[in-house]
């Protein structure tokens, strides 16, 4: 069934709850704030600077069968059965029993002291706290009956180690889970599920977590030398295949491209899955789009335009080109894609802006080196000394000739809520949230006081400016996607 569209309006929490596709059994769906723990996901309002609760799940579910809700939340975290099942068909062998004691040695002699954003027993606590799979299961809904236009499902992506980590580890490095309520004709089902990403099918078959954390897995010179040197004995012995399988947790969003749904996230390319008709989710594999060329990573935000069909998407390397540009058909095909040689680092782009004619890069003060691996640091950080700046480029670009460069002191921005013209497309105007204490984001990410502002750029004067929409803490804002590259209020 199909809903007419509403006004566009920003809304505080980044989720919403999408109609069935006619055509598919699998459903259009939405990015989430990477908050694993389905009854308490997080919400940060624009009347408030801290960080609060929001229940809307178990304000729908009153009882759930055959347990309560928070009694199946509640339940110590366990591998999947699936995972049993390959643990006892395939007991690890030798090599991979020698690297695990020597993993082990390492997180129990060898780690560095870890501060507490990175330290596991103090992260994975409370709403970050890992659960377990869940297969469908029905929901008893209270008090009035669901409305019968209400025919789709509700599904979010976020973190959700396999593994309790032994090492330095941080929110960020969990591997995906999809949480989901299917509603259909008055009823509700309710499933969590795994991404099945190939470190979390080699990881359960090893019963033991082989791939690093790279945001917090090197900590100190001295254990990052022996975490790097055991993760590259790894490759070499094929205990895991980075090069052909990737090495992504598909942790951070959700979209629906090309009639296809994926889980998404930038350090790797989108995982296919589907909704089941009984409310299951199943993984179909790593997505390439059928490129004729390489292509190991992809974003997590693709922005997709509506009218067209098209999917706008890019990927940053630790290797010229730091930027690559592409765009998918809406046969979904990817195209070839356009290398930005004018980066002159590895930024970790996070999030992008496409307007009706440009596409707009934010090269911020997060950069990647893989080299500072080797000082004993995370290769992700920040680069005080760069001054952050918007690069533009026509959205058609067959090559980056027509990319311009204008410097945004201050701006590092993190998500784009959305951006279109003005002036006969003489200007953007984008708005998007922004780091103001970018030295912050990996630690405390309260204390790097994301708000949300306004920028209108003009194009040819290669100028801009800045409006403050917030002085409060604000990200995640969404809007109705059917105004996507069109003015919103």
């Amino acid at each position: 069934m199909d809903i007419k569209p509403q006004p566009p309006q920003m809304e505080p929490l980044c989720s919403s709850f999408l109609p069935k596709h006619p055509q598919l059994l699998h459903l259009p769906s939405f990015k989430i704030n990477g908050i694993n723990k389905i009854h308490q996901p997080m919400m940060i309002t624009s009347n408030s600077s801290f960080t609060t609760t929001f229940d809307p799940i178990k304000k729908l579910i009153i009882k759930h069968t055959p347990q309560t809700l928070d009694q199946i939340l509640k339940k110590p975290h366990s591998p999947s059965k699936q995972v049993v099942d390959n643990i006892n068909n395939k007991k690890p062998n030798l090599l991979a029993i020698i690297f695990n004691t020597l993993d082990d040695l390492i997180c129990s002699f060898v780690d560095s002291p870890v501060r507490p954003s990175i330290d596991p027993k103090r992260v994975l606590l409370g709403n970050f706290a890992p659960v377990d799979e869940l297969p469908p299961t029905a929901c008893a809904v209270g008090g009035n009956p669901l409305p019968p236009c209400l025919d789709g499902v509700y599904i979010r992506n976020g973190p959700n180690p396999q593994f309790f980590p032994k090492s330095p580890y941080h929110f960020l490095d969990g591997d995906g889970m999809l949480h989901m309520i299917k509603i259909c004709q008055g009823k509700a089902t309710f499933c969590s599920r795994y991404v099945k990403t190939h470190k979390y099918i080699m990881e359960g078959k090893t019963g033991y977590p082989i791939v690093p954390n790279f945001i917090a897995g090197f900590n100190g010179v001295v254990p990052s030398m022996a975490r790097l040197v055991l993760t590259c004995a790894r490759v070499l012995t094929k205990q895991f295949d980075p090069l052909r399988h990737g090495f992504g947790v598909a942790n951070t969003s959700v979209a629906f491209l090309c009639g296809r749904l994926f889980a998404l996230c930038e350090s790797d390319l989108p995982y296919e899955v589907k909704v089941t008709e009984d409310g299951d989710i199943i993984t179909l594999g790593r997505h390439d789009f059928r490129s004729s060329e390489p292509f190991l990573r992809m974003t997590a935000h693709p922005k997709i335009d509506k009218a067209t069909g098209e999917a706008f998407c890019y990927g940053y390397d630790v290797v010229r080109p730091y930027l690559t540009f592409y765009r998918i058909d809406r046969g979904g095909r990817k195209q070839k894609g356009v290398p930005i040689s004018s980066m002159e680092k590895c930024a970790a782009i996070h999030d992008f802006a496409v307007t009706e004619n440009y596409v707009v890069f934010p090269d911020t003060q997060i950069v990647m080196n893989p080299w500072w691996i080797l000082r004993g640091r995370s290769a992700v950080g920040i680069d005080p000394d760069k001054i952050p700046r918007l690069g533009i480029i026509p959205r058609y670009a067959k090559d980056e000739r027509g990319m311009r460069w204008i410097d945004a002191p201050g701006f590092n921005m993190l998500h784009c809520v959305n951006a279109w013209e003005e002036d006969g497309g003489g200007a953007i105007v984008m708005v998007a949230s922004n780091i103001v204490s970018a030295e912050h984001i990996f630690d405390d990410m309260e204390s790097s006081q994301l708000t949300l502002e306004k920028l209108t750029i003009d194009v040819k004067a290669k100028s801009m400016k800045r409006q403050s929409l917030s002085t409060q803490v604000l990200d995640f804002a969404v809007i109705n996607p059917a105004y996507a590259a069109k003015k919103n209020r």
